[in-house]
Parts: C-alpha cells; structure tokens; sequence
C-alpha cells in the first residue's frame, strides 16, 4: 500500500486529503472558497486564490501525513472557462459552470435546434456555464481577454498546470461541449456547428486513461513539501471520481450528489445520443457517465437557512421535522440559480416558487416544503437517466441530513446508501490513481477500499403522487418564466 494525497476542489471548498499506508483518512484540510457575482448572472473565482487554498491544503497534509507520498491526484468541479496566457498565468478571474451570463445565446441554440444538433455528437445539453457558451459570450464582451489567452482550462486542469507546468484537460473535462464522445476526441465539426472555429487554438490536449500522469515540478514541490517528480494524477472531474468514490464503478450503479448541485448519474458501457437531448454524457475510465447536474442544490438550503434566520443546515432539517409530510400543501419549485436550469430539463429563464402558500404555514412548512422540492428534483434527475438501479448512493454535504435521506428513498423508492468516508470525492481520486500508477484497476480498488455506511430503506408514506404532482405545478409555472425574463430585463 502506498501513501497518497488527494485534492477535491469544489466550487466553494478547497479540500486534500492524505491516505497513509493503511488506506486511512489519516488527514484532511480544507479552505473556503469564495464565489463572486459581480454582476447579476455572472459567477466568478479568483484563479490564484483558488491556487492558494491548493497548496495550503496539501502542504498541510503533506506534513501531517509524515511519510513519502507516493502520488497526487486532483479532482475538481466541472465546466466553466479558466482562461491563461502562454505562460499558464490567469488572464481574468475564473468563469464558473454556475455563470448565467450566456443564458441567451443558450436559448437561442436551444430555439434554433443547433443544440439539439450537437448532442448527437456531444451527448451533453447546452448550458450557459459550458464553455462553448461562455467563449461565445467574451468574443461579443471581451475580445480582449480572448486575445491574450492561450488556452481555455477547466479547475482540474488550472491545479494540474500549477503542479506540473502541463496544459492538459481529462476526458471527461473535454467531453463537453467538444467532443465526438464516440471517438473521445475534438470535433472540429462542433466547434463549426457555434461558430468557433476561431477556440480551436484555445483546447487543450486531451489525456485519456493512458496519459493521466505528469511530475510534480521543481517549483510547486518546493512550495508543497514534496519530492520533484512525484507522479501527479489529473482524474476526471468531481462529479465521475464521486461516484467512483462512492463505488458506483460499474454498468447500471447509480449515484446521487446532494452539494451545490444536485446531481444523478449512472455508469454505462456506451453514449445514447439518440435520446431527448438533455443531461450530460461524460467519458470516463472503461465507459461513460450519464449524469443530470443541476444549477441549484444545497446553495437553496444555504438560502432558505438565511431567510429563516437558521445558523446551519442541520437547524433546516431540524425544523422541517416538525411539519408533517406533503408541508400542509406547500409546494416549492428549487429552480433558483440565476443561470435558469440544466438538468433534468434545459430553460435558462427557470425560476423557483413557493406555491400553495397562506398564512396558515409556520416555518416549519417552509423548511420541509424545500427539503421536498429538493428530493423532487433528485427523483426527476432519476427518472430522466433512464435507468432502474437497485440502489441509489448518495454523498456531498446534504448527506448528512437523515431526513433528507428519508425523504429521498420515500420519494424514489429505493434504499440510499450513504459511503463511510467523509471525502468521497477524494476516494474515487485516490482509485483513479491506483489506476493511473499500475496499482490496480478502478473495480479492484473500488471493491477494497469503498467502504459503506447506514442505509435508509424506503418506507410507505404519502408521497405516492407527490411526483406527478410536481411535474404538474413546474408545467404551469413555466408559462410564467418568459414573463418573468422580461421584467428581469426591464428592471
């Protein structure tokens, strides 16, 4: 066994984790992150800060960890558009796949049926934190900025720069929007279908299952504390190492992520590209993942915590019990993310509700009114991958709240297990690179080192229609989304 260190860089916690010698979560650092909104619809970080709550976490567990670390592997969040110059420096803060500035060249593609066009290529829906979106946007806005930068990175690849000087994307980073996912390889014809002939200078080279790993440079191992050399793993974005991580490695297993998306995914051999063109289809290692990230997950506790003068998401669950199921008929539509909606359905005009609402409802109703609209939406991502698993894992911080888990296996009906570790992100890092370094295979590692904790068995409650139901309510508040975009533009 081999000693390693791990990064999952969310989009609002910087996290390392060490593993000694035993597999053990021996020691865990993390550093907030801040996302800022400058502007209405926009989502940005500032690159260097992202850097530095990098290095600090690892340097910290590379001097905890007290022994050799064998390799680094780095996960992080997804999409986006982390722009550098030649010379891997930042030409501007980071564009996050939560940014909704792009919203209406989305929908113009969208209303057009050029995205319908490309999913036959991409497997992925259009969205306005994709980067085809985004660098559509800054050659209208900022051509500047388009000039003086070389390549157009994602969080992964950004962290992996700063470790090995390489400019790099995974398969799974490049899967959406440029890749023919069939050949896992660019499509110049996508980048022509938007328009972007011009970006093709701006991709990155594209690292498969074979080519993951790069040394650790002089440089950043002297500012870590480790070795120069040190094997440096670039594994698929956190959505794909948190099912791994989770143990979600093969054909037909499913995973749900209750974080700052709410995001269902299964594992299969092969990309459909011949379904409804929503979701996102990723290259991963030995197939692909079939996943539903939303815009909007536990950022709507973190919002209703605030409205109710909460101190912690704990206190939401807390409240929400003592409502009784169905919240005395008040129903909530989470779609709260100024960028609209992705997944399991694409209107960047989207907006959330609470219907049903008197003065009749207490606190109480609130909070369980959000917990169920959130567990809807998890069911409606369910529904959408097509899929029927026998069991639905689940992890990220909404996790840690049973009656949320309650709730969901009620709603699916099926039984949620929940993984031991604390950081699975990290976990299905570390297995990508037992993978990368020739220690094992995902599917060996996975069977020993994945370890699971409680399951929550479904139980008979009130919720038979409560999906149906919910479909019918989003039907007839969507009308009203067109409108609403209007007054938005008007104010």
């Amino acid at each position: 066994m081999m000693a390693a260190i791990c990064v999952d860089a969310g989009t609002t916690v910087i996290k390392a984790v060490g593993y000694d010698a035993r597999d053990a979560e021996s020691a865990v650092s993390r550093r907030p992150t801040t996302v800022s909104r400058p502007v209405p619809g926009h989502a940005e970080q500032d690159m260097a800060a992202v850097w530095d709550a990098v290095e600090a976490t690892v340097r910290e567990v590379a001097a905890a960890l007290g022994e050799p670390v064998d390799f680094v592997a780095v996960t992080a969040q997804g999409d986006g558009c982390w722009l550098v110059d030649s010379a891997g420096e930042p030409t501007g803060p980071a564009i996050l796949w939560n940014d909704g500035r792009a919203a209406g060249i989305v929908d113009g593609w969208t209303r057009s049926g050029l995205a319908a066009r490309a999913f036959r290529v991409n497997g992925s829906s259009a969205a306005s934190g994709l980067p085809h979106a985004i660098l559509a946007w800054l050659k209208e806005h900022d051509p500047a900025r388009l000039a003086r930068s070389a390549a157009a990175l994602t969080c992964g690849g950004w962290i992996f720069a700063r470790l090995t000087g390489e400019l790099a994307a995974d398969e799974s980073d490049a899967s959406a929007p440029f890749m023919d996912l069939r050949a896992r390889r660019y499509a110049p014809e996508l980048l022509e279908l938007f328009g972007l002939e011009w970006a093709q200078r701006l991709l990155p080279g594209i690292r498969d299952d074979d080519r993951r790993t790069a040394g650790l440079s002089k440089r950043a191992a002297e500012r870590l504390g480790l070795a120069e050399g040190t094997p440096v793993v670039l594994a698929p974005y956190d959505i794909v190492t948190t099912a791994l991580g989770a143990g979600a490695v093969s054909p037909g297993q499913a995973c749900g992520i209750l974080g700052t998306t709410l995001c269902v995914e299964t594992l299969v051999e092969r990309p459909d590209l011949d379904g409804d063109p929503v979701g996102i289809t990723i290259a991963a290692p030995g197939g692909y993942l079939r996943a539903f990230p939303t815009f909007a997950g536990t950022e709507v506790i973190q919002w209703a915590c605030r409205m109710l003068g909460l101190d912690r998401p704990a206190e939401l669950s807390e409240l929400a019990a003592r409502s009784e199921p169905g919240a005395r008929g008040l129903a909530f539509l989470p779609y709260f993310s100024p960028a609209g909606e992705r997944a399991p359905f694409s209107d960047p005009y989207a907006r959330g509700a609470f219907l049903g609402m008197s003065v009749e409802h207490g606190r109480e109703h609130l909070a369980r009114a959000v917990l169920e609209g959130l567990t809807l939406v998890v069911q409606d991502c369910l529904a959408a991958t097509g899929a029927a698993p026998r069991e639905l894992r689940v992890c990220g911080g909404g996790s840690a709240s049973g009656l949320w888990l309650r709730l969901i296996a009620a709603v699916t009906g099926l039984p949620v297990l929940r993984p031991a570790d604390a950081e699975v992100g990290a976990r299905g890092a570390f297995l990508v690179g037992l993978a990368a370094t020739g220690a094992a295979t995902i599917q060996d590692a996975a069977a020993r080192h994945v370890r699971l904790g409680d399951v929550v068995e479904p139980e008979p409650g009130p919720y038979a229609s409560a999906y149906r139901d919910f479909l019918t309510l989003r039907e007839h508040a969507a009308r009203s989304w067109p409108l609403l975009a209007e007054m938005r533009s008007r104010s």
